[in-house]
């Protein structure tokens, strides 16, 4: 069978979808194939079973949360400094928030990892790779502060994004953006 990519892609969106309001357990072909309103049986003619499902939808949320283009040229024209670093936090704070799902949807692919060693493998191999190349860009591109200076905001602003996004009550959505530049503050060096 000749598959759309069109299709590929609204099913994987379907299925971030019904992983963030139903969790992993209620990923099903029939709860995806629903969500995105196509037949019976379609989810199933993509995705060769559950664990191949997972493994695309995973793929699919870190497409999906990659920095817009325009966005990124326009922020990457200041000074390589704190500042820039603040606003690119901000700026990741933002495209979270407006694809909620796609981040919750990965906070429960984590969750499934830790029952799915296939899962968890792959996961581990792409975040590393996400965490490396981070590492690699901060350096590269000359930004203050060290290897170490990246995990550290790595860790702070998931945990932030993790409060934010599950109980945004316990952090207040209105002093959200002074938490950000103070954790940008704490941990990226002046100069």
């Amino acid at each position: 069978m000749v598959q759309n990519p069109a299709r590929r892609t609204a099913l994987a969106d379907a299925a971030i979808e019904v992983l963030a309001r139903e969790g992993a357990r209620g990923l099903t072909f029939r709860a995806v194939d629903v969500q995105a309103g196509v037949p019976n049986g379609t989810a199933s003619n993509y995705f060769a079973n559950r664990d191949h499902l997972l493994h695309q939808t995973a793929r699919h949320i870190h497409r999906r949360l990659i920095p817009d283009a325009a966005v990124f040229e326009e922020l990457m024209r200041a000074p390589r400094d704190r500042a820039l670093v603040t606003a690119l936090m901000h700026d990741l704070i933002r495209r979270i928030t407006a694809d909620r799902a796609g981040y919750l949807a990965m906070l429960e692919l984590r969750l499934e990892a830790t029952r799915r060693p296939d899962l968890r493998a792959q996961l581990t191999g792409t975040i590393r790779d996400d965490l490396e190349a981070n590492v690699a860009f901060h350096l590269d591109e000359g930004f203050p502060g060290d290897r170490e200076t990246v995990l550290v905001l790595y860790l702070a602003m998931t945990g932030l994004i993790l409060e934010h996004l599950t109980l945004p009550e316990v952090l207040g959505v209105d002093g959200l953006a002074a938490l950000i530049d103070t954790v940008v503050e704490r941990i990226v060096p002046a100069a």
